[in-house]
């Protein structure tokens, strides 16, 4: 982004701002901020959307500062005018969401690069279905992101011969990166965030009603289409492998070891609560500090005992984290105006979401909606609040939580599927969505756009599944 138009842009958004006085630490910024200051987030979706297909070699070149321009259109007036509790908004964004997030995803990256799944395994749609099933069920147990950088460059190896492969990849981050992770708090964030506010441990497994008619819907989709693209793949695509078949079989297991202490090292900070230390003004629990300290460490030890002839082998780069990393700094940060004005419910600019939110069905589209842009674990904490408080007003958060489930589980239904199945919809749905993309790429499939993405299948495809969903559940 050109330094005069950063600079015409901020000062035209601070004057967008000025309207609105400055505010005393303490103050709600959720209540007095406009609805226009979510223009940036706006202006780095359309960024993401437009650049790589309309000037695809300046996004690859420049993609970096595109996302730097955007976070500080933001930051820049959105400081000018608030002072501290924007700081502080800025310094909560960064030590409580997107370093935690990076050093986790980068982590289970790194572990999952170190795996390596050999053998003669060619992408004909009874495999493809398998891979997809496998990595489904893997979801609810290692993590969206966890299954996903453990599968994907198998079932990119497995379909290298085919010319059709781009839809294969779309429906393995439906499956995997997103409806997989459904039935326990460890298979996506927003899930475990509700066990952190006392949803029980075991309550998601109810949900396998949900996810059994999603997945075997999107799963039996997805197997049609493959078989239609199978018999356009020439005759020597389609033709069974000659020779001696190579056995599967799988190096780098001491990884797993590691995977599973990710997901203790996880499971441990949202029950092992011993205080809080405090980190440019946000206080960050000595449980977090921990975690993060022994996901680092899990991801120095995969690196430096996992040979780089396995990691060669199984095309491991650091390009696809890095792209997310960055990105997703601009898109954090740009997005928190419009997640502090949902967390002001009524008293905020956008008020008029959270009014129209009355019945479950209605809960399950606002979540899903939301958190196919946004970070879908404050939005799913969003819902489950405004839930609370209509049903519950008064009530403590715990005791609310304990009579919605006797009561009105639907409300809490509506808003854990509609995070998890609803970040399927874009890239930036869910954390691992992007990051596939970028390592389909980089092993040259030619992925859809940001809006190709939506047109050619999350409208045609998943979009009738959550509307037959919502007639069946909701």
């Amino acid at each position: 982004m050109p330094r005069k138009s950063l600079v015409l842009g901020a000062l035209a958004l601070l004057g967008l701002l000025l309207p609105q006085r400055a505010v005393a630490a303490g103050t709600d910024l959720g209540t007095v901020l406009p609805a226009w200051s979510a223009l940036p987030f706006v202006g780095i979706l359309l960024s993401i959307a437009l650049f790589p297909l309309l000037a695809p070699h300046f996004w690859h070149r420049h993609y970096p500062k595109v996302s730097l321009g955007w976070g500080l259109l933001l930051a820049v007036p959105f400081v000018a005018v608030y002072g501290r509790p924007a700081l502080y908004s800025l310094a909560h964004m960064a030590i409580i969401d997107y370093v935690p997030f990076i050093i986790l995803i980068g982590t289970l990256f790194t572990i999952g690069g170190g795996i390596l799944i050999r053998g003669s395994m060619r992408g004909s749609p009874p495999v493809n279905a398998a891979l997809m099933l496998v990595g489904t069920v893997l979801a609810s147990v290692v993590g969206t992101t966890g299954a996903a950088m453990l599968l994907i460059r198998p079932l990119l190896r497995a379909n290298r011969h085919r010319r059709h492969r781009a839809h294969t990849v779309v429906f393995f981050i439906f499956l995997v990166a997103n409806i997989g992770g459904t039935l326990t708090p460890l298979g996506d964030p927003p899930l475990f965030l509700g066990f952190l506010h006392g949803v029980p441990f075991q309550w998601t497994l109810g949900l396998w009603k949900e996810m059994l008619v999603v997945a075997s819907l999107v799963l039996a989709t997805f197997v049609v289409l493959d078989m239609i693209l199978w018999r356009r793949e020439s005759p020597e695509v389609r033709r069974p492998a000659t020779g001696i078949p190579e056995p599967l079989r799988i190096d780098g297991w001491h990884n797993f070891l590691l995977l599973g202490g990710v997901l203790g090292a996880v499971v441990l900070s949202g029950l092992w609560h011993p205080g809080s230390a405090t980190l440019l003004g946000v206080h960050q629990g000595y449980e977090n500090l921990l975690r993060d300290s022994v996901l680092l460490g899990l991801a120095a030890v995969s690196w430096l005992t996992t040979s780089k002839a396995l990691r060669r082998d199984n095309e491991y780069s650091w390009g696809p984290i890095r792209e997310v990393a960055v990105l997703f700094a601009g898109i954090f940060a740009t997005m928190i105006p419009a997640l502090l004005m949902l967390g002001a419910g009524e008293h905020g600019a956008l008020a008029f979401i959270i009014r129209a939110v009355n019945t479950p069905a209605q809960f399950f589209w606002a979540t899903g909606s939301l958190s196919s842009f946004l970070d879908n674990a404050p939005t799913y904490l969003t819902f489950l609040q405004t839930a609370l408080g209509r049903l519950y007003p008064g009530v403590p958060e715990r005791e609310a939580i304990t009579r919605l489930i006797a009561d009105h589980p639907a409300f809490l239904q509506a808003v854990s599927t509609g995070a998890v199945f609803m970040g399927a919809n874009t890239y930036i749905g869910n954390a691992p969505n992007f990051m596939v993309k970028s390592i389909a790429e980089e092993a040259g499939v030619r992925m859809p756009s940001f809006f190709g993405y939506m047109v050619r299948y999350s409208l045609p495809f998943l979009i009738p599944t959550f509307l037959l969903t919502t007639l069946i559940f909701f």
